[in-house]
C-alpha cells in the first residue's frame, strides 16, 4: 500500500478517497509492545503524594497475607481506598494479575500442581495399583444434622480399605485415615483418585501423597463418571444402609456402617467380580488380602505367639 507512487498533479489525500482507502490505514505501522499508552508506575495518595507502584504491591501482599483473606481484586482495590490510595479499579486488576494476585490464579500456584485424570475409567489390573477416595453426607436423626463418611476402596476387587464417619473431616483427618492405610498395605505404584473437595485440594495433604510415593489425580469438576467405582458404592449405601435405618446417634451409625462394609467385603456380590464378593474374588484368583499387605501385621502377631504359648 505505501509503494505505489502518487501524480504530480494529484495528491496522496485524494487517491485514497477515490480508492476508498482510510488514511488511518493507510498510514498505520504496526508497533511492538503492548498496544495503548503506557501504564503509569506511580500511584497518587489524597495528600497528593506519589507512591511507587511496588509499594503498593506490599500493600496488596498485606491485606491477602490477613488470615481468612481470600479478596478479589475489587475488595481489594476498596482496602486500598480505605489506605488512602487514589486508583482505579482497572489498575488494582492489572497489578494483582501481572504479579499472580488474583484468588483464581494464586490458589493455582501454590504448592504442589494438580494432576488431573487422563483416563475417564480406571484399568485397574492389580489389587492396589488404583484406589478411589470420596465423601458421602450421611443424616443422622438423633443429632439432626449430617455426618461425613469418607471411604477408600480398591478399584480392582471393589474392596473397602479404610473409612471413616465424622461430623467434620478435614485434612488432618484425611492425612491420619490415609497415613493408616499406608502402613497397612504395600504402596509401590499406588495412584489414587479423589474429587476437588476441600479436604482432598489441600497442600498439605498432597504434599503428604507426593512424600509416600503416591500418585493423586483429580476428577473434572461435575464429572462424577470418572469417580465411578466410589460413585457405586455411594449408591449401594443409600440403597442397602441410608434408605433402611435411621441412626440415633453418629456411635450408630459407626457401628452399621463397620458391619455393612464387614458384610460389603465378604458376602455382598458384585456383578463386576463374577457375582463374588471381593474377597472371595481375591481369594480365586490366588489375590487374597495377605500378599499386598505389609508384613506388619505378621510381625504383631509373631510377637504375640511366645506370650499367647505360655498361657
Amino acid at each position: 500500500m505505501q509503494q505505489f507512487q502518487t501524480h504530480p498533479m494529484v495528491s496522496r489525500r485524494d487517491l485514497l478517497q477515490w480508492s476508498g482507502v482510510p488514511s488511518s490505514s493507510f498510514y498505520y505501522k504496526r508497533g511492538d509492545g503492548i498496544r495503548g499508552r503506557k501504564p503509569s508506575t506511580m500511584t497518587i495518595k489524597q495528600d497528593g503524594e506519589l507512591i511507587d507502584n511496588a509499594v503498593v504491591l506490599q500493600d496488596v501482599e498485606s491485606i491477602l497475607q490477613q488470615e481468612f483473606c481470600c479478596y478479589g481484586y475489587k475488595n481489594i482495590w476498596d482496602e486500598l481506598k480505605d489506605k488512602g490510595y487514589v486508583i482505579n479499579h482497572k489498575k488494582v486488576y492489572r497489578l494483582m494479575k501481572i504479579h499472580n494476585l488474583l484468588f483464581n490464579r494464586r490458589i493455582g500456584s501454590i504448592g504442589v500442581s494438580r494432576q488431573f485424570v487422563r483416563f475417564r475409567k480406571i484399568r485397574a489390573e492389580k489389587p492396589l495399583e488404583h484406589l478411589c477416595m470420596d465423601i458421602k453426607y450421611i443424616h443422622i436423626h438423633g443429632a439432626q444434622r449430617n455426618a461425613l463418611l469418607l471411604t477408600v476402596i480398591d478399584a480392582f476387587s471393589r474392596k473397602v480399605l479404610t473409612h471413616m464417619l465424622r461430623f467434620n473431616i478435614k485434612k488432618g483427618d484425611v492425612i491420619i485415615l490415609l497415613s493408616l492405610l499406608l502402613m497397612e498395605y504395600k504402596i509401590e505404584g499406588i495412584t489414587i483418585r479423589n474429587d476437588n473437595g476441600s479436604q482432598f485440594i489441600a497442600h498439605v495433604v498432597r504434599q503428604f501423597l507426593k512424600d509416600k510415593g503416591v500418585n493423586q489425580e483429580f476428577t473434572h469438576v461435575a464429572t462424577p463418571e470418572e469417580n465411578a467405582y466410589i460413585e457405586a458404592l455411594h449408591s449401594n449405601i443409600q440403597r442397602e444402609v441410608v434408605e433402611r435405618f435411621e441412626f440415633e446417634s453418629i456411635f450408630h451409625a459407626q457401628m452399621i456402617f463397620n458391619r455393612y462394609y464387614d458384610w460389603y467385603n465378604n458376602h455382598r456380590k458384585h456383578g463386576a467380580l463374577g457375582r463374588k464378593s471381593p474377597e472371595q474374588y481375591l481369594c480365586e484368583n490366588d489375590l487374597i488380602s495377605r500378599p499386598y499387605k505389609t508384613e506388619k501385621i505378621t510381625e504383631i502377631v509373631s510377637n504375640f505367639n511366645p506370650i499367647l504359648s505360655k498361657n
